[in-house]
């Protein structure tokens, strides 16, 4: 599951060629944003978090088969991450499975289940995560189904990463954008039927949509009023610091709306530099502060994580299809991580 950052010119000109998809490849991050801030550095276990540990989580599978092979060190490194809450994604056309031994594991430890919906139809311009719905009926049924396997259970879910980002940058061709707003409106209204669901619709990264005041009009054309708030820096590496400025302005033009951030990769900020796929699998990065409802700022509501930590962007820098587990890669993000 790799996530985005600002388009390019030259992206946006291939995008408007190809109305049916956009480019074959993932576009490049821009500058990044400031040095790390202090908190994001440290990955010590937060307290009060509420969130599910998935204790058969790709980390923890990984942890046992280090335990095996004698590898004990390198087991307890990266017990920093499965020990820790990450988000899941339900993949493929029936997102039931997961969801409900989610929503049992949760309801097990009175924990809330982290989850994200990411089925848009024409699913990230046909880049490395290319797919989602066939069709808007097919991306309703879907939801209809994420919903009611929720249930009545405390669940905090991320709603379509880039999306409305895609929209804003061009790289969605425009003849689908009315129906993806009506489409995430609508998601909005359906997952807020279940009565523990917290909704946050997603609204991309400081360093991709620079100018908080683009995204104003979308985010209400998607809905974001029903929603809880929108959610910043899905999958990438800018700094809390950087995050909390972009976000509070944004919040400010949305009316005081609140929003989630995504520290699962963020502890050692971006990939210096204006490099081309400084989002995909850049070296040197580190965990960021640990999934906490506790965030000492009154428009946060959470720190979370919601890029699974070691699976890849992409088939960038010998990294797997995006979304596989890449356990050397997982190793070093704990392995740079305060402990």
């Amino acid at each position: 599951m790799s996530r985005r950052s600002a388009v390019t010119a030259a992206l946006a000109l291939v995008s408007a060629l190809l109305l049916p998809g956009c480019s074959p490849g993932e576009e490049p991050r821009r500058t990044p944003v400031g040095p790390p801030s202090a908190p994001a550095a440290s990955a010590a276990p937060a307290s009060g978090s509420p969130f599910w540990v998935d204790p058969e989580s790709d980390a923890a599978r990984q942890v046992r088969t280090y335990e095996a092979e004698g590898r004990a060190e390198d087991a307890r490194v990266l017990r920093r991450i499965a020990e820790r809450p990450v988000a899941v994604w339900p993949a493929g056309d029936d997102p039931v499975p997961e969801i409900a031994r989610a929503v049992r594991g949760a309801a097990a430890g009175n924990r809330t289940a982290v989850f994200v919906a990411y089925n848009i139809p024409h699913r990230d311009c046909g880049m490395y995560s290319a797919g989602g719905a066939h069709d808007g009926q097919a991306y309703r049924d879907w939801i209809e189904a994420f919903a009611s396997a929720i249930g009545d259970a405390r669940a905090i879910v991320v709603l379509e990463p880039d999306a409305v980002p895609h929209v804003v940058d061009g790289c969605t061709p425009a003849q689908y954008h009315d129906e993806r707003y009506g489409l995430l409106a609508d998601a909005i209204v359906r997952l807020k039927r279940q009565p523990g669901v917290r909704v946050y619709l997603d609204a991309g990264n400081p360093a991709w949509i620079e100018d908080p005041g683009k995204l104003v009009e979308p985010l209400r054309r998607a809905g974001v009023a029903r929603a809880d708030g929108f959610a910043l820096n899905v999958s990438n590496f800018q700094t809390n610091e950087a995050v909390r400025s972009f976000g509070a302005t944004l919040s400010g033009l949305l009316g005081g709306v609140h929003f989630t951030v995504d520290t699962s990769r963020n502890g050692a900020g971006p990939l210096p530099g204006d490099r081309a796929e400084a989002w995909c699998n850049p070296p040197g990065r580190s965990l960021g502060v640990p999934p906490t409802d506790r965030t000492g700022d009154a428009l946060i509501d959470a720190y979370l994580w919601i890029k699974r930590p070691g699976e890849s962007d992409g088939q960038c820098r010998g990294g797997p299809a995006a979304g596989t587990w890449w356990p050397d890669y997982a190793l070093g993000l704990a392995r740079r991580a305060a402990s």
